[in-house]
């Protein structure tokens, strides 16, 4: 059995869909841990039943325990090109490296392997109906498309990141070379947007996520628990959290802290909470497939990232009609949470104000229900309904 074969149950035929076009989701890998993944999944749901034709296309697999489990049947068709990763190559070193023959066939292997993937994109996206579009969701995956032919197909890159975070990274770089000839470069935000326009990306739009669910009703706000959902890595911040929690955690015994999710820094994370001496309020959940049931179980959101884009789970729990307290990392996450009207901002790293407005929420129930329903009402203006009629909108402007 293929890879393609093995993640594709349900494949779509473009026949299929006779009233839409042909959308192809091109990302790092089809089934990664993170918020990117989440949301290429959510949008070919919400593509697919709209009637387009949906392809989900990853780069490469990832090992197992960063692996997210999608349904065994899917309304659209994946592929990955790659049955293991490709290595890795670092830049050659000074004339000794380039005179190394065996370095020089490695690097000459790999990119005969590339191009022969890419030919693969290339054989898809011809074979595609006019008017398609591929949505490439990650630059590094844009790296495979640039060398695909991509004549019949309206091209649009994205980057799922601040425009901060992205420029101190070489991810800002790779933004700037391989992105600049797409039909639509779309930041998260407005603010990204102009950014990015201002490093001379005169191609920038921007396209907020929308949100994963709808409640009819927000979350009862009974238990004593605030919720913390996300990857465990350095970039989530889970680190800092704990720190906060240190300075809540004393006065308030009777409260939990409850950390959803997995990740390399597990390990070192649950020392941390030894050393801060808060084994007995702070609970290891793991994942979870059941993120809503999460929410209602909790009183509190609270996010410490150092980083983000435009964070799913803020969305999710403002959703669920949990009051949020987050680091304002991003521009994202001022534009999702309204400082004091729906949900609590602190600036980047700093733990003592973060701690002030978990205090706040956990000592406060009358303040905890009127952020909450305000986070409920606001955050509606992300629906799918109406995130997907903003894509389809753009689709057809790029057409023009």
């Amino acid at each position: 059995m293929t890879t393609e074969q093995a993640l594709a149950p349900a494949p779509a035929d473009p026949a299929d869909a006779p009233g839409g076009r042909d959308i192809f989701l091109v990302c790092n890998s089809v089934d990664e841990l993170g918020g990117v993944t989440t949301w290429t999944h959510q949008m070919a749901r919400l593509f697919a039943g709209r009637g387009h034709g949906v392809h989900v296309i990853g780069i490469a697999p990832v090992e197992e325990h960063l692996r997210q489990e999608l349904p065994a049947v899917l309304p659209y068709r994946t592929t990955t090109l790659y049955a293991e990763r490709p290595p890795s190559i670092p830049p050659m070193e000074g004339l000794k490296g380039r005179l190394n023959a065996a370095e020089r066939a490695r690097r000459a292997a790999r990119a005969n392997l590339m191009k022969e993937k890419a030919d693969r994109l290339s054989a898809l996206f011809r074979a595609a109906r006019p008017g398609a579009v591929a949505v490439v969701t990650q630059v590094w995956a844009m790296e495979w498309v640039a060398l695909a032919d991509t004549r019949n197909v309206t091209l649009v890159g994205m980057s799922h990141e601040s425009f901060e975070a992205s420029t101190k990274s070489s991810r800002g770089a790779r933004v700037r070379r391989y992105y600049k000839d797409v039909d639509r470069l779309l930041a998260l935000t407005p603010e990204d947007a102009d950014k990015w326009i201002r490093a001379g990306m005169e191609n920038t739009g921007s396209m907020p996520n929308p949100l994963p669910f709808l409640p009819e009703a927000p979350a009862p706000r009974t238990a004593k628990v605030v919720a913390c959902i996300g990857r465990l890595s350095d970039e989530k911040g889970v680190d800092l959290l704990l720190d906060a929690w240190a300075e809540v955690a004393p006065r308030h015994p009777d409260w939990t802290l409850r950390v959803y999710g997995a990740g390399d820094d597990e390990r070192m994370l649950r020392g941390r909470t030894t050393e801060l001496g808060l084994d007995g309020s702070v609970e290891w959940m793991g994942r979870t497939a059941d993120v809503l049931g999460a929410l209602r179980g909790a009183s509190v959101f609270a996010q410490a990232s150092r980083a983000e884009g435009f964070p799913i789970t803020l969305l999710e729990a403002m959703a669920a009609g949990v009051p949020c307290a987050a680091f304002d990392c991003a521009p994202g996450v001022r534009e999702i949470i309204r400082d004091g009207e729906d949900g609590l901002l602190a600036r980047v790293g700093n733990t003592t104000e973060l701690a002030g407005h978990l205090e706040r929420l956990i000592s406060d129930k009358a303040l905890r229900d009127r952020l909450g329903d305000a986070a409920f009402a606001n955050v509606r203006r992300y629906s799918p309904t109406e995130i997907t009629d903003r894509w389809e909108a753009l689709f057809a402007f790029l057409q023009r």
